[in-house]
């Protein structure tokens, strides 16, 4: 019996090793393509033979992004950066409070609250487009930044992971803080908020991704070219009259390396703040 488990352990290896090579050829193929065809001409990238890596490679195509004279690049990757960088910290801190709030502070309507966070789980985003645009228009947030960044901060989700997160946390500690005098705010900015930093920082690099890929709501109300952000400045490339196809690609990669690099130095945190949670199992 001793010998068969050994045997079957023996297995796993070089199973889970085959397993794990081809799960990262699936997921790197996608970015091989958008590589190897933002390095190609149009004629090489429309040909019917298949070319593994294109024999002259042509970087002029990242450069010509840059010196488009109809196309802001620089300027809409500086939009998406700044927006990304305002969102993704501040719309974590704000659910952070409010998971802190919902979870520790003993107040009437306190369940009430929870209840209309939770409904707004169950809102479809399209059936509050149209009065959010209402409203933030009424406010002068057309062909501005704040008009794209402001109706993002708010993450009913989040909310709901720090609540969880916060309901496990201990009493005693809690009782601690009492002790040396602090109040809620207190307790919430010298120990909750420092004991949750794999959860700020799971939640603040998802918030990064979500608000770099937003696509709708920057284009409906950044309405200026000024104003475009990285996604909007891309989608060009398909609606002109004629499509770069080289171009096109060379914008995906340009505008997917910050994602990438963001989720390369944030994926531990990631899975320890979802472990965190209270959802696994």
């Amino acid at each position: 019996m001793t010998t068969v488990r050994q045997g079957a352990r023996a297995l796993r290896r070089p199973a889970r090793g085959l397993l794990a090579g081809v799960l990262m050829v699936v997921f790197l193929t996608p970015f091989y393509l958008m590589l190897r065809n933002a390095l190609m001409d149009s004629r090489t990238l429309t040909s019917p033979e298949w070319v593994w890596w294109p024999s002259t490679m042509h970087w002029e195509n990242f450069t010509s992004l840059f010196s488009d004279p109809t196309l802001d690049m620089g300027r809409s990757l500086g939009n998406s950066l700044l927006i990304a960088a305002i969102t993704a910290p501040l719309s974590t801190l704000l659910a952070s409070a409010a998971g802190f709030a919902l979870a520790r502070i003993p107040v009437p309507g306190r369940g009430v609250v929870l209840g209309l966070v939770l409904a707004t789980l169950m809102i479809p985003g399209s059936a509050t487009f149209v009065p959010t645009f209402v409203v933030v228009g009424s406010l002068g947030g057309v062909n501005t930044l704040w008009g794209i960044i402001a109706p993002g901060l708010f993450n009913p989700f989040a909310v709901l992971l720090f609540r969880n997160f916060y309901l496990q946390f201990p009493r005693e500690i809690e009782e601690a803080g009492r002790l040396d005098g602090l109040g809620w705010l207190g307790l919430y900015r010298r120990i909750a908020l420092p004991s949750s930093g794999a959860m700020l920082a799971s939640l603040g690099a998802l918030a990064f991704i979500d608000s770099w890929n937003s696509f709708l709501w920057p284009l409906v109300i950044g309405q200026d070219p000024a104003s475009w952000t990285a996604q909007i400045a891309l989608s060009t490339f398909l609606t002109a009259q004629t499509i770069n196809l080289p171009g096109l690609f060379a914008g995906a990669v340009v505008t997917i390396t910050p994602l990438v690099v963001m989720f390369l130095v944030a994926q531990r945190h990631i899975v320890e703040g979802i472990a965190h949670t209270g959802l696994k199992g």
